[in-house]
């Protein structure tokens, strides 16, 4: 019996999960952690990690180093994604976390978290033809699926942080501030080509915001457990009704709305207008919703169920 883990140290969160692999290299998860350390917070135009942010990761890494203790053999890989990737100070902090963790971070490309994100989909959804949105806190990645095959994928350099940051100042968007947005963000898919191949595909969203809606509407419908989310499928109708409810809520307002985390709360409507945005933009009529993603893809790549890559 061996162990396998990964800790995914995202800019909003920092996540572990250890599976445990039997002879028959089958997985099943024994970890789930999630500390919400907002690395990207304040990052400014200089793009660089500030103090409070990288303590909070620090300690949050610290507290997973304890619980991977009791796994052994474990082969652990740490991967981190845009907040540390477009850092100026990122050899600074990944020297500064070997020194007080222990742990050897490895900074992924967008392309490869896309792909990553590609293969946790793929091995545990039957999607046939899709497009995979994950809106992190930094960065919105795409892939597009094609006969159960990537076919195109691309990270966007921004999410729920740092689109909050930039757009929204006060606790009540403006719509000013919604407009400038959503028109920034519909430029920016302009210039993805390929999205033309993803007229009327659903989407496959992954993400804390984008699970968040998943979460708000079972609420709604008193349906089991509102965490159960993987496969769960949404109406582009029922989603639009979500956001429009946020976006006429206060800061207070919004962090009393059940399924919604009070942690969440401040930067829940930059997190949700890339998905909202993406569903006009190529005129989408549902949603599903996938609790895997890059942690998942990464166990899959190490049991070997690797997929041919494209050129871009």
């Amino acid at each position: 019996m061996t162990y396998y883990g990964v800790i995914d140290l995202g800019s909003n969160s920092a996540r572990l999960s250890i599976w445990q692999i039997d002879a028959n290299d089958n997985p099943k998860e024994v970890v789930k952690l999630k500390d919400m350390v907002r690395l990207s917070e304040d990052m400014g135009p200089e793009r660089t990690l500030k103090e409070p942010a990288m303590v909070r990761t620090i300690a949050a890494l610290k507290n997973f180093t304890g619980a991977i203790k009791a796994f052994k053999p474990l082969k652990l890989e740490i991967l981190a994604t845009a907040a540390t990737r477009n850092a100026t100070n990122q050899k600074a902090f990944l020297t500064r976390v070997k020194g007080e963790t222990g742990l050897e971070i490895k900074v992924i490309t967008g392309d490869r978290e896309a792909e990553l994100d590609y293969l946790g989909v793929g091995n545990t959804l039957p999607i046939q033809n899709a497009l995979i949105m994950d809106t992190g806190g930094g960065s919105t990645e795409l892939a597009l699926v094609q006969n159960r095959k990537l076919v195109h994928r691309i990270s966007l350099p921004v999410g729920s942080v740092n689109l909050s940051e930039q757009y929204i100042s006060g606790e009540l968007v403006t719509p000013a501030e919604l407009f400038n947005l959503t028109t920034d963000f519909s430029t920016m898919l302009n210039g993805v080509w390929w999205l033309r191949k993803a007229l009327n595909l659903p989407i496959v969203a992954l993400g804390g915001s984008n699970r968040t809606l998943a979460k708000i509407q079972r609420r709604r419908e008193a349906r089991g457990s509102y965490e159960d989310i993987h496969g769960y499928r949404m109406s582009t109708i029922a989603a639009n009704a979500i956001y429009a409810d946020i976006l006429d809520k206060n800061l207070d307002q919004r962090k009393a709305v059940p399924g919604l985390s009070r942690e969440r709360a401040d930067i829940i409507i930059g997190g949700l207008t890339p998905v909202i945005t993406m569903l006009r933009y190529i005129d989408c009529d549902r949603l599903m919703f996938s609790q895997n993603g890059l942690r998942e893809g990464a166990l899959y790549t190490y049991l070997n169920a690797t997929e041919t890559l494209p050129e871009n």
